[in-house]
């Protein structure tokens, strides 16, 4: 079925680069990965980052989500200047203002549903009680009212990746960052994903998917595909409800 995508992003910026480049160095020769990029992402927006490997999606996604720094230009993060912003201060803005949500889910065995959720707002020292009733809501947000005592091993792909999405709205993040969210789904846990992603946009969320499936992107708003370190064109999607 057709998704609607009614709702239109708002103006404001929260993410903007410019001239955003990336250098790595090998032996003293310098690779560069992102040669000049110029892109900015609105509130409320559902985009999608494409390109084949080596294009520099990654590298992208890493800068994106302050798990690394750029070499040159300027990055801002709902009108933060990070872009030179030391260790410590990029892991506090990382953990306050993103959401990460991985293709391998990344939850935590040992831990249950509800701790799993609780774990970012355990590292930004939300009080216990918080944390429970904020994890609880949002487990039954993603459909999982009935599994909250599960540990990862007790639920499937779909049902994991669920958590690791709620576990990803924990701190009320300003951007979703989602990395192949349907790469380790089979084709219905997949669907059931992007309609929850689907859903998180039309309430207001601004999220942002690298995927190699157009499939995915074409469920977004925008793509942006990537070659060679550079933007090489931006594709809209206007879709109506049914």
């Amino acid at each position: 079925m057709t998704q609607s995508h009614t709702s239109k992003p708002s103006s404001e910026a929260v993410v903007e680069l410019q001239d955003i480049r990336k250098s790595y160095f090998l032996a003293h020769t310098e690779l560069p990965v992102l040669r000049g990029i110029d892109l900015s992402f609105s509130k409320g927006e559902y985009a999608a980052i494409m390109g084949p490997s080596g294009s520099g999606k990654s590298t992208l996604l890493n800068l994106l989500g302050c798990l690394d720094r750029p070499s040159g230009g300027k990055y801002l993060l709902g009108g933060l200047d990070i872009s030179e912003m030391d260790d410590d201060t990029l892991s506090t803005i990382r953990g306050k203002r993103i959401g990460f949500i991985f293709q391998s889910f990344n939850l935590i065995p040992q831990l249950n549903l509800v701790e799993n959720i609780e774990m970012p707002m355990y590292y930004q020292q939300v009080h216990k009680h918080q944390r429970r009733e904020r994890a609880v809501e949002l487990a039954c947000k993603v459909g999982l009212k009935d599994r909250l005592h599960h540990r990862p091993s007790e639920l499937s792909g779909g049902q994991q990746q669920r958590v690791a999405i709620a576990r990803a709205l924990a701190n009320d993040p300003v951007i979703l960052l989602a990395d192949e969210p349907t790469g380790n789904l089979d084709s219905r846990s997949g669907s059931d994903i992007l309609g929850l992603l689907d859903e998180l946009h039309e309430a207001g969320k601004t999220i942002i998917v690298v995927t190699h499936d157009s499939n995915v992107a074409k469920q977004t708003q925008r793509s942006i595909h990537m070659l060679d370190g550079k933007i090489e064109r931006q594709q809209t999607y206007t879709r109506t409800a049914q």
